[in-house]
């Protein structure tokens, strides 16, 4: 059985993934890069992907991970 991974990724706006160095308002660092900024955090797990809604906040964010972590392991347990 492969590793089922689950983590709070940040987006851009278009909800595509933001890798970029941002400040603490989600701006850009260097203007130059490219990035419109991170204004949300999405749940994101390894075997069904994108999970719930995009949360404003990271801190928002992780607890929708750690349910959803609970979902796979209530699931194993019940084979």
């Amino acid at each position: 059985m492969a590793r089922i991974t689950i983590r709070v990724e940040p987006r851009h706006e278009d909800n595509s993934r933001c890798e970029h160095d941002v400040k603490p308002s989600g701006k850009p660092r260097d203007p130059a890069s490219g990035c419109t900024g991170r204004t949300a955090y999405a749940v994101v797990c390894s075997h069904h992907g994108d999970v719930g809604d995009t949360h404003h906040v990271k801190v928002l964010a992780e607890p929708a991970a750690r349910e959803h972590r609970q979902e796979h392991l209530a699931a194993l347990h019940t084979r």
